[in-house]
């Protein structure tokens, strides 16, 4: 029998706060972290860690230097191999005196992308929550392609969030928050409120991570969307989150009343196409929510009943994402009665 549980709590750590420049670990980093979220724990709010630094880690080992200037997806893909056992012992070392088992969950897109797998992790979780035990995610990039050069674990991170329903997203930063520009910059400041970011300048991404404030701003208005608060702040600001304080840079959740399927269509699922429709359509769509009609279609780009795709109007502008009903092919010729998308696999941006 399953326990009641709070809602979980995520937390994430980039390569540069769990590895120093040299490729060395910082151990203190993982007891702080470990200590403030296992008393979460103990209170009855699982957990999840999302945590970089498998090619860090490992990057020295595989005789590379820096995080990806000038190397091949395959020495990348090795150094990842090579670092992310070194990084799970670290998670697993600084939660033991706490008394909490870590899991190791690497993934990739699909995982995502894929309704079936996205089922499947959010149920693996949930049974590690119930153990109880720390899930300890990373992208799986000694085997991904796509997400080891464009990917990153703050967007992760988000989807996660989104996907257990949780009450917070951290996103850990040395930065101490999203500043109004680069911390270089004079007269930079702290800005208290994911709405006053819109005219941050952002810096590039430091030499070891993948993301950078840019991608944190981003994550954490994916999961303010998706009813998740979000903040991103320093590891020093996290007891007093985790307590209901504000610190950092905080994105308030915003009201959310769709099932988890459906926040998957917005949020986790891959579009295989892009649907273009005519105003008139478009209007329905936004004004009723119904299902989507061939005779409203103008063009589409190739796809197979079952595949996710974007519906835009004339100008480009998304206006739904859903799951086709049929193949692009029984949409030539606008033909009336044909359902293109029902709208319970729909949802309208």
């Amino acid at each position: 029998m399953t326990r009641a549980l709070e809602p979980p709590v995520v937390v994430k750590l980039g390569s540069s706060l769990v590895v120093d420049p040299e490729g060395a670990p910082r151990p203190g980093v993982f007891t702080d972290v470990a200590r403030e979220l296992s008393a979460l724990v103990e209170r009855g709010a699982p957990v999840c860690v999302v945590s970089s630094g498998a090619i860090a880690l490992g990057a020295a080992t595989a005789g590379l230097t820096g995080r990806r200037a000038g190397r091949s997806l395959a020495q990348l893909q090795a150094a990842s191999a090579l670092g992310q056992s070194e990084l799970q012992r670290l998670w697993q070392e600084a939660f033991e005196p706490f008394g909490l088992p870590t899991a190791q969950i690497l993934l990739t897109a699909t995982e995502i992308t894929d309704r079936r797998s996205y089922v499947n992790v959010r149920s693996s979780l949930r049974a590690l929550f119930d153990v109880p035990a720390v899930p300890v995610l990373n992208e799986n990039d000694a085997v991904a392609t796509d997400e080891i050069r464009f990917g990153d674990n703050d967007v992760l991170a988000a989807q996660i969030a989104v996907l257990v329903r949780a009450r917070l997203l951290v996103l850990l930063t040395s930065a101490g928050g999203v500043l109004s520009a680069p911390p270089e910059v004079a007269g930079a400041s702290l800005l208290a409120e994911g709405d006053e970011t819109a005219a941050a300048v952002f810096g590039a991404a430091s030499p070891l991570g993948a993301g950078g404030m840019e991608s944190k701003v981003q994550a954490a208005r994916l999961a303010q969307a998706g009813g998740v608060t979000a903040f991103v702040a320093a590891p020093a600001a996290l007891g007093e989150i985790l307590g209901g304080s504000s610190a950092g840079t905080r994105f308030q959740a915003e009201p959310v009343g769709e099932s988890a399927f459906k926040l998957w269509l917005r949020y986790g699922m891959r579009a295989a196409a892009r649907i273009t429709i005519d105003d008139g359509a478009a209007r329905a769509l936004r004004d009723s929510a119904g299902s989507l009609l061939a005779v409203g279609v103008t063009s589409c780009e190739p796809f197979r009943a079952g595949d996710g795709v974007e519906v835009v109007d004339p100008g480009g502008g998304l206006v739904a994402r859903g799951i086709a009903s049929v193949d692009a092919d029984a949409v030539a010729g606008r033909p009336s009665g044909v359902e293109v998308v029902h709208r319970d696999r729909m949802v309208v941006a």
